[in-house]
């Protein structure tokens, strides 16, 4: 016996219907949303099948040529050959008032007593120490009778009369060594030790002029800025952070490379210097 056909519910058929349109609905709009991704990525050249997929805090770096101000250390020319004569020993400005004083030449001592027969430059226990004068170790001593860590280096110039003292330094050179201007003398020696508590780590410089008297040394080494090449280089946090520049000028690692010394000027002082030895 065969079952009588019925025709659908008018209600039924329309829920149906409404259904059915929706979903075609929604399956349009995830296919344009699709296009639109694939249409951005291909502008932003993302390639979506690679393995490596950028993380929100990933840095894009680019650099850029650019200038920046370096302060640098001027010798004077005493012998008017057209070159410094004296160079900052650590490239460092000199020692400001601390725990034990200030670094000034002529500052206060021992309560007043004295003053302050030298000027104290800043330095990195460790670093380089560089000859403030050409000429000729004479001398290696200790700066404290009881203390037999912390020494000095004298360095005569016999060309243009004047010697240099150059104390709390590792020496590297020994008695009768011949230095250039900016040569390397030994390195920076800690003070931590003997002056715990607060004092800056620094070499001290006495410079004695042809007439024995001390001599400021800011008097023949002056600060200046210098314009140097440096490279900039732009970060940006995410795919929409902000960006920020960084430049860093191309300087040496050794004091003596910020000096702008002419090596002529160094061989002149030395031959001098030979001769009249």
């Amino acid at each position: 016996m065969m079952r009588a056909m019925t025709r659908p519910d008018a209600a039924v058929f329309q829920t149906w219907l409404t259904q059915t349109c929706e979903t075609l609905g929604a399956a349009v709009g995830v296919a344009v949303l699709l296009y639109a991704g694939a249409a951005a990525a291909a502008k932003l050249d993302v390639d979506f099948t690679s393995a490596r997929i950028p993380t929100p805090l990933q840095m894009a770096i680019t650099s850029t040529p650019a200038t920046v101000k370096v302060l640098t250390w001027r010798g004077a020319d005493i012998d008017g050959d057209g070159a410094p004569d004296f160079v900052n020993p650590t490239g460092k400005a000199p020692r400001q008032h601390d725990a034990y004083g200030h670094g000034a030449f002529g500052a206060s001592r021992d309560g007043g007593s004295r003053p302050h027969e030298g000027v104290d430059y800043m330095a990195d226990a460790g670093q380089d120490v560089v000859a403030p004068v050409s000429g000729f170790v004479t001398k290696i001593g200790f700066a404290y009778a009881d203390d037999a860590h912390l020494k000095f280096v004298e360095i005569t110039n016999p060309a243009i009369g004047y010697v240099a003292r150059v104390f709390y330094v590792d020496p590297s050179v020994e008695v009768g060594d011949t230095l250039r201007l900016g040569g390397v003398i030994g390195r920076a020696h800690g003070l931590e030790a003997k002056y715990p508590g607060g004092m800056t780590d620094h070499v001290h410089l006495e410079l004695i002029a042809p007439n024995h008297a001390r001599i400021d040394a800011t008097r023949v080494l002056a600060e200046r800025y210098v314009t140097r090449l440096a490279t900039c280089a732009r970060t940006q946090l995410g795919w929409f952070g902000p960006s920020k520049s960084h430049c860093a000028a191309h300087i040496g690692s050794s004091p003596r490379a910020d000096f702008g010394m002419a090596r002529e000027g160094w061989e002149a002082d030395l031959n001098l210097a030979l001769t009249s030895r």
